[in-house]
């Protein structure tokens, strides 16, 4: 995934600033606009507006208005939500360029943030998958800018808005992107269990029986880290920054809800770090391990060695053919240079044993 995208950063060079290109992977779905508009006194509804031009009464309304679009390699979707609700060319070209940092910026009128999604990955691929997610708060509505079909992604917020559940149908905007900034977040503890687990099994791998995959494995699941910190670390600075805004658009309220989330942060900073080093330990482990097993190899090719030296010294003796050696013609020549070979060889094993060079 990472290539792909590094590939198609050239199509931006020399782009005029403001200008729209699509930046990351080639989709083939449609992209799909999507709308939840509810208030605290029980009205709501949900649809797919035909025509975008359907949302701009949405902002002049007093309900909250959640207007979500799936897909953002459709360039002109993208500018013409932007021209209906006066969003910045710049602004749009961070939304089109899916390799953006996770930041939040005050606007003014409305609040511009961008987070990454986290996955655990399938299969051989990544460790770690990724998506961004860019949103837009405003006094009473929300964009949101997602690069594939959300899916169940956010249907638990889907869900408490249709069923009128905890505080989100009574509070704004501003709340329903902290309860999908929370959801990315408690995606983010998925990630960590799923890269915990495979390290905790590779520990036990690389200690008891490393194989030449093992090193491989390690390079995955380091891959896997650095994805998540790259995603964490900013991320972290963005509920802080919301936390500490003095935007009206975030209430009171809501940073007492940013400041908790502002914790789950840094438990997963922690836990990051706490694997990083892991894992770098492991690749020592592993080397140790390897060494070791090697030294055992060796100390055992050495005791053998050591054992045949003085057995072939007798059997390089006797094996001179010179006419006059006189064990050569005794009857019982044989029988006792076997006998000493033996008793030879058996009592360096014994001395070896008592000394603990082997067990």
């Amino acid at each position: 995934m990472t290539e792909k995208r590094v590939q198609r950063l050239s199509r931006k060079l020399g782009a005029i600033p403001g200008e729209l290109i699509h930046v990351g992977l080639e989709k083939t779905h449609t992209v799909k606009v999507s709308v939840i508009d509810y208030d605290a006194t029980g009205h709501y509804a949900e649809w797919e507006p035909q025509d975008l031009e359907e949302v701009v009464p949405l902002k002049e309304t007093k309900t909250i208005s959640w207007i979500n679009v799936d897909g953002i390699h459709e360039v002109h979707v993208i500018e013409k939500i932007g021209t209906l609700f006066g969003i910045h060319p710049l602004i749009l070209e961070d939304i089109l360029h899916s390799g953006q940092r996770p930041k939040m910026e005050d606007l003014g009128n409305c609040l511009y943030i961008v987070v990454k999604m986290l996955t655990p990955g399938k299969g051989e691929g990544p460790e770690v998958e990724w998506e961004q997610l860019s949103l837009l708060v405003g006094d009473n509505f929300l964009l949101t800018f997602q690069e594939k079909p959300g899916g169940d992604f956010f249907d638990p917020v889907r869900q408490r808005i249709r069923q009128d559940k905890g505080r989100i149908r009574k509070c704004g905007a501003d709340y329903l992107a902290h309860a999908l900034i929370d959801v990315v977040v408690d995606n983010y503890f998925v990630v960590l269990e799923n890269l915990g687990d495979k390290i905790e099994v590779l520990e036990d791998e690389i200690m008891e029986h490393p194989t030449s995959d093992s090193l491989q494995k390690i390079t995955h699941l380091k891959r896997g880290t650095l994805v998540l910190r790259r995603a964490a670390w900013p991320l972290r600075e963005v509920v802080s920054n919301l936390q500490r805004t003095e935007s009206g658009l975030v209430s009171a309220e809501t940073r007492l809800y940013l400041k908790d989330l502002y914790d789950h942060t840094i438990q997963i900073m922690d836990t990051v770090e706490t694997f990083r080093d892991i894992l770098g330990g492991m690749i020592e482990i592993y080397m140790s391990t390897l060494s070791n097993k090697m030294n055992e190899v060796m100390k055992v090719l050495t005791m053998i060695t050591t054992v045949f030296i003085p057995l072939s010294f007798l059997a390089g003796v006797y094996g001179m053919n010179f006419q006059h050696m006189p064990e050569l013609e005794w009857k019982y020549g044989y029988a006792v240079v076997m006998l000493v070979m033996l008793v030879l060889a058996y009592g360096m094993v014994v001395y070896f044993r008592r000394k603990k060079w082997i067990e």
